[in-house]
């Protein structure tokens, strides 16, 4: 398919966009924009469990050349790392961002600025979309930035990077606002997300957000240059000793989402952060574990997507093949 014009756009020209706008920042007096629901007035300045007031805090803004094929192309994914987050991963390998609070304070910018941030990666480096990578917290914040870069020039889909610990009330006001979802299906055990991420009844949400996100983009659509127009793409991070569940997760996309949803499997897995002192977290993934993964993407029988190199967590950054293998993205998909 040719490149299409974001429905942001429309969405801004209708007066819906302000009116997601105002519904959003209406509910940061008593938050509830993640699932953790803290109730704190971000308006005034109180924190909850993500630490972060009204305004947006941006840890660094790049083009960001390791993403999979169909985000990153020839010029980049234009990257926002939002700081901090409403997860607490032990093993998190931006933790310096995602959980060092008082250091990200400093970086606090307004709406304004953020929307500046967008055409800066869109007019100047050129980048194929904006990346929001870690915005559960942040969404009426980005909202408003969108609804200012809109008269600004912006024109570029809009990818939404999460942990998938989403608010499914939150994610219906971003219809037609993001045009390619980007979450992890970081685990399927609930013991686990509580341990290792401090995120209770993980399962079930980010199983809930996922469901919410392909009923709003469906399947991954590409243009002639295969680059991302909209759609969905699962992030599945392999963990040592089967932490990740990976049977249970790539059985339920299967079976719940689509054969044909398009996959990501990292093994870029470190003991960074707290993992090395963590005796399950504290060394890298093995070789069979990596080949058990992908040996499960044929057995429940996903077809599309990309597989990072065993190896590729040396880089600290994913290095995903373009076609990589057992599957790839259908050539019938490329139009």
């Amino acid at each position: 398919m040719k490149s299409q014009e974001p429905k942001y756009i429309s969405l801004f020209h209708s007066g819906e966009l302000e009116r997601r706008v105002e519904r959003l920042e209406a509910r940061l007096p008593s938050c509830d924009i993640c699932p953790r629901e803290c109730g704190v007035n971000r308006i005034e300045g109180e924190l909850g469990f993500c630490h972060s007031a009204y305004l947006p805090i941006v840890a660094a803004v790049c083009a960001h050349h390791g993403e999979e094929p169909a985000l990153s192309g020839s010029r980049g994914s234009g990257a926002i790392f939002f700081g901090n987050c409403n997860m607490r991963c032990v093993y998190c390998q931006n933790y310096q961002i995602s959980q060092d609070w008082e250091r990200q304070q400093s970086k606090e910018i307004d709406s304004h600025t953020l929307a500046e941030s967008m055409l800066y990666l869109q007019d100047e480096l050129r980048c194929h979309n904006i990346n929001l990578v870690s915005p559960s917290h942040f969404v009426p914040q980005l909202v408003r930035a969108v609804l200012e870069a809109v008269p600004m020039g912006l024109k570029i889909p809009l990818v939404y990077n999460t942990n998938s610990f989403d608010s499914v009330k939150t994610l219906k006001e971003l219809d037609g606002i993001i045009s390619i979802y980007l979450p992890d299906l970081r685990y399927a055990s609930n013991t686990w997300a509580k341990e290792f991420s401090q995120a209770p009844g993980y399962v079930v949400r980010s199983r809930e957000a996922i469901k919410e996100m392909y009923r709003q983009v469906g399947e991954l659509v590409v243009d002639e240059s295969g680059l991302a127009q909209r759609g969905l793409i699962v992030r599945h991070l392999i963990l040592p000793n089967g932490l990740a569940g990976s049977e249970d997760s790539l059985t339920w996309l299967a079976s719940e989402i689509s054969l044909t949803v398009t996959v990501s499997i990292m093994s870029q897995y470190l003991p960074l952060h707290r993992a090395k002192r963590i005796p399950l977290l504290a060394r890298t993934i093995s070789v069979s574990e990596y080949t058990a993964v992908l040996e499960l993407l044929n057995e429940v029988g996903l077809e599309n997507g990309w597989v990072q190199e065993m190896g590729a967590s040396e880089n600290y950054l994913p290095d995903f093949e373009r076609e990589g293998h057992p599957f790839s993205l259908s050539a019938d998909r490329r139009k």
